[in-house]
């Protein structure tokens, strides 16, 4: 039992390290296309209009995925 669980926490770990791989490297992507859009002199200003931009696309998909979660019955009582 205890190798079954180990095995899951290494593979939800693993998933967890690659995702933020990614996301990194999108930000550095998508920073560098607001800096383009918006000039390298407004750099503060583009970065703000990103992290507003990036915080309501995260609540908008975090609520779609609670409920998403809550139909399917996956609430932490269940757990």
């Amino acid at each position: 039992m205890l190798g079954k669980n180990y095995l899951k926490t290494m593979i939800s770990l693993a998933t967890t390290a690659f995702g933020l791989v990614a996301a990194l490297a999108w930000n550095g992507a998508i920073t560098a296309l607001f800096a383009k859009i918006f000039g390298e002199a407004s750099g503060i200003i583009s970065l703000f209009v990103y992290a507003v931009i990036v915080t309501i696309a995260v609540v908008l998909i975090t609520a779609k995925l609670g409920k998403l979660a809550e139909k399917a019955g996956l609430n932490e009582e269940n757990k």
